[in-house]
């Protein structure tokens, strides 16, 4: 095994998160730091997509603010993540839910998994 991939194993191994997919609604607890002071922002959303492998693993959360549609990147294994919820699961056919984007009113909304 060379140096990058043993480094990549060892730094994996301290992280463990809720097993999410693209649908499912998340809330990510992010440490913010302001200055001196850190606060943890909750950001909860629904995951667009998981890209990558590894530790540059990332995913894409969006959710409707004051009307608006913002999204938001977060590396999986980042230091200021402090905790991903896992909210609800979602019931979608594919791994990319970029169509969300588009959509309005309850087209925008993604169904949820039962059972």
């Amino acid at each position: 095994m060379d140096a990058i991939k043993f480094v990549e194993q060892e730094f994996l191994q301290g992280k463990t998160f809720p097993a999410f997919k693209a649908g499912d609604t998340v809330n990510v607890h992010y440490k913010i730091r302001e200055g001196v002071k850190e606060r943890i922002q909750q950001y909860q959303g629904i995951v667009l997509q998981r890209r990558n492998s590894g530790i540059s693993e990332t995913f894409t959360v969006r959710k409707i603010s004051n009307g608006v549609g913002v999204e938001r990147i977060f590396p999986l294994y980042s230091l200021n993540i402090d905790k991903i919820e896992l909210m609800s699961r979602g019931k979608v056919r594919r791994a990319r839910l970029f169509y969300l984007r588009a959509a309005k009113g309850k087209n925008a909304k993604v169904k949820e998994k039962r059972g």
